[in-house]
């Protein structure tokens, strides 16, 4: 199964995507499962799991929630959890049966790294973002290391902001993405050669074009 479990919607101010292309594009990409995490809300999520009517495609609802220390993901989210508080944030996921991995711990951009290192993390996440096709290549080579020698289960996505991110970044395991996360029977994969151009339009989206229309 290859599944890209960092997808963003029009519902973060960062991102235009439209929930049905979301689909579209996943599925010609030969993904078979996305996760869709926008900021701070399952809205976008809840959005694209409606529209999905394919029993053999996944959908994944999660969303990215900024901490104290640094943002998180959460996959099989039911419901919104309201705090930003970080030991809270593990309870309300926990409460929730849901799975927590960190996002781009190692982010070149310092204000989106993770602050606490990874060895402080054991027991408290279910895995690392070892992979994110919108950061430079060395940050997931040190996100892979650093996950590998604390024993996380290491998750891969395309942190999709735009039609061209989605697949560009992915996990891939066999059968059960929770059991493979839990049994760390996860590899991933993808290129960061769009970095660039992607980060760019996300900050015209969020800081210009997003202020003007909401």
């Amino acid at each position: 199964m290859r599944y890209d479990l960092h997808i963003h919607t029009k519902y973060s101010r960062c991102s235009a995507l439209q929930p049905a292309r979301i689909l579209k594009i996943a599925k010609k990409k030969k993904l078979d499962g996305i996760a869709i995490t926008d900021h701070n809300t399952v809205r976008g999520a809840l959005a694209v799991n409606k529209l999905n009517k394919d029993p053999d495609f996944e959908v994944v609802v999660g969303s990215e929630m900024k901490s104290e220390y640094g943002d998180v993901l959460i996959y099989y989210q039911n419901e919104e959890i309201k705090t930003r508080n970080f030991l809270e944030l593990i309870d309300a996921v926990k409460q929730q049966g849901a799975m927590l991995a960190v996002a781009h711990p190692f982010r070149i951009v310092p204000w989106l790294k993770f602050k606490l290192p990874l060895k402080n993390l054991v027991g408290k996440v279910d895995a690392v973002e070892t992979f994110n096709s919108r950061n430079a290549f060395w940050s997931n080579t040190i996100a892979t290391k650093e996950a590998k020698k604390y024993g996380f289960a290491g998750v891969g996505g395309s942190d999709a902001h735009w039609p061209f991110d989605i697949g560009n970044g992915y996990t891939i395991f066999r059968d059960n993405l929770i059991k493979a996360i839990k049994t760390k029977q996860t590899e991933v994969g993808g290129t960061t050669y769009m970095v660039g151009l992607s980060a760019i339009l996300s900050t015209v989206q969020s800081r210009i074009i997003y202020p003007i229309f909401s």
